[in-house]
């Protein structure tokens, strides 16, 4: 177990030092033990929402949630895919420092201090259920993109190995309806060597060796809450402080929802039909969750985030990948704004006004650090960079801008933006768009005669950003 030490930290550099960290303790200084639940939806747009004006979704429950709390208007993940954005939420820092450069590439190193590990070290209960994409739960069982297989035995990077007590994960994607049977091809992202009708080729795991046969029937994002409220059944009667990270495979290709899902939406094409069927069966689970923490007495003493891991899949004339953007460019795997900007909601009630609506840019990076400043756990003590800064102060409206960029990069795109321009490279940085996204959110204006000025700054800034980036990934920071 890594432990950390607490105080306060504000990360405004990128750059970490240079010597190699000291071994740290736990100095329990924060008064603060609220119980803390990420929530996040898989492919889900930034149009994808009642609250965010979609014509035809119904998300009664994340729209009551967004008006009791705050709505980021640009909240983004730190990369363009699943995996990396995952990792900037367990670690706080952007996956390239530590290999996970795409879906199904790298994992979770053990010389990360992960989000599980950090609030465990001040004495909460952990768990992780749903999807965990950032590494593999088998070394002999053959499922899934890489589990059990001989040439992907260093990537064997379980959540019971990183920080969480209790666990009910799938490696990668599964479909949205019986998830462990595969569904029709018209579902979507089915291979050709899976058959409908027969197992999917993954499992639900609950530890090494353990996997779940039972109560696996249904809407998927129902078969992960089954899981998740009885673990903070068993925190809240334990007196313990919990983390709780649900991550939900909606509305991630195969999409298929059930017939009580789609039928609220039966003027529509069978293909809409089953795609906002999912994500209306995810929001009825987002409201079972939130009723549950009432009933239990900690919805007052619980912080609850909600966000999408990217941008929407593919476009229309795929199928079943109708998420909107809301007239953002790019989509999935894209850089530009409709491929990273996403839903993004806040509530904890009584530290954070209904109504808050917070323009500054905010992103998943932040999370780690975020919940190490509500518990006095001193990010600075363990000598490497953190991409994400604390997010209250401009949630609760104390700071208007933020003070340090987003830094992108992934494939061969690159990215940074500030409160108000953004850069985007096409050729891993050799050339740079920039684009004022306050007036200009749909990147139609291209600045670069314009504001060299800025350009240059914004450039520089993204070299020397990459530079720690690649200091991290040759192990420096450890």
């Amino acid at each position: 177990m890594k432990l950390i030490i607490s105080g306060f930290f504000i990360a405004s550099m990128f750059l970490g030092c240079s010597e190699k960290p000291k071994k740290s303790e736990v100095v329990t200084v924060g008064q603060e033990r609220p119980n803390i639940i990420l929530l996040m939806a898989d492919d889900q747009g930034w149009g994808d929402t009642g609250y965010n004006g979609h014509p035809h979704l119904r998300t009664p429950n994340l729209d009551e949630m967004a008006s009791n709390g705050a709505v980021f208007e640009r909240f983004y993940a730190a990369s363009a895919v699943c995996s990396p954005t995952r990792g900037s939420v367990m670690t706080g820092r952007h996956p390239l420092r530590y290999g996970i450069c795409h879906a199904n590439c790298g994992h979770i190193k053990s010389q990360e201090i992960t989000l599980g590990e950090m609030v465990e070290s001040v004495g909460y209960t952990t768990g992780h259920f749903g999807k965990w994409h950032l590494g593999t739960l088998t070394r002999d069982t053959i499922e899934a993109n890489r589990g059990g297989r001989p040439k992907f035995d260093a990537d064997y990077a379980p959540p019971w190995d990183h920080g969480f007590d209790s666990s009910f994960v799938t490696e990668s994607k599964v479909p949205t309806w019986n998830p462990m049977v595969t569904p029709p091809k018209s579902a979507g992202d089915v291979s050709g060597s899976l058959k409908e009708g027969q197992p999917f080729n993954t499992s639900y795991w609950t530890g090494p060796k353990q996997i779940v046969t039972d109560n696996l029937e249904g809407d998927d994002s129902r078969v992960i809450m089954d899981r998740a409220i009885p673990f903070i059944e068993e925190a809240v009667k334990s007196e313990k402080p919990f983390l709780t990270v649900i991550w939900f495979h909606t509305p991630h290709l195969p999409v298929l929802a059930g017939e009580e899902d789609r039928s609220l939406y039966a003027n529509l094409s069978e293909d809409e039909q089953h795609y906002y069927g999912v994500i209306s069966a995810m929001d009825k689970q987002v409201g079972r969750l939130r009723d549950k923490l009432k009933a239990l007495g900690v919805a007052e003493n619980t912080v609850l985030f909600y966000t999408s891991d990217n941008g929407p899949e593919g476009g229309s004339a795929t199928g079943r990948t109708q998420g909107v953007t809301n007239g953002l460019k790019g989509r999935k795997r894209s850089l530009y704004e409709g491929g990273i900007r996403v839903p993004g909601i806040m509530e904890w009630q009584g530290k954070v006004q209904p109504g808050t609506i917070v323009e500054a840019p905010c992103f998943t990076s932040d999370y780690f650090p975020t919940i190490a400043n509500i518990l006095g756990v001193d990010l600075e003590k363990n000598d490497r960079p953190y991409d994400g800064i604390d997010i209250i102060p401009i949630v609760q409206g104390d700071v208007k801008q933020r003070n340090k960029p987003l830094a992108f990069d992934f494939q061969k795109q690159a990215a940074l933006m500030n409160n108000e321009y953004k850069i985007y490279s096409a050729d891993k940085g050799q050339n740079f768009e920039l684009y004022n996204i306050i007036n200009d959110p749909k990147e139609q204006n291209n600045l670069v005669g314009d504001e060299p000025e800025i350009l240059s700054s914004m450039v520089t800034t993204w070299n020397e950003w990459k530079t720690s980036q690649e200091n991290s990934a040759q192990e420096n920071d450890y």
